[in-house]
């Protein structure tokens, strides 16, 4: 995942992208942004329908959101991986509330 977050990181500086936007409140509100165009494919729709009229459109908008995810890790310096990694890790630890 790193090599993707370097690709990430590369594909910015080429088009000087970097250090104008390349700020965590800013991927942040922007992650959130494309969380909700990802929502709108979903909208009014069951899951069904929506995966067979809008697939495309939502696995464009589930890339943009892992993207800047991604970004927010790398300007943080983060490696993505690890941090999903111990997340993964803390979630297994729980104990879940049973009913």
């Amino acid at each position: 995942m790193k090599q993707l977050q370097d690709e990430i990181t590369a594909f910015l500086k080429e088009r000087n992208w970097l250090d104008q936007y390349n700020h965590p409140k800013d991927l942040a509100i922007s992650l959130s942004l494309e969380a909700s165009e990802l929502l709108e494919c979903f909208q009014w729709k069951t899951s069904e329908t929506a995966l067979k009229e809008n697939r495309e459109d939502i696995l464009k908008e589930v890339a943009d959101v892992m993207i800047y995810a991604l970004q927010i890790a790398e300007s943080m310096g983060a490696d993505g991986e690890e941090i999903i990694r111990l997340k993964l890790a803390g979630n297994r630890t729980r104990t879940w509330p049973k009913k």
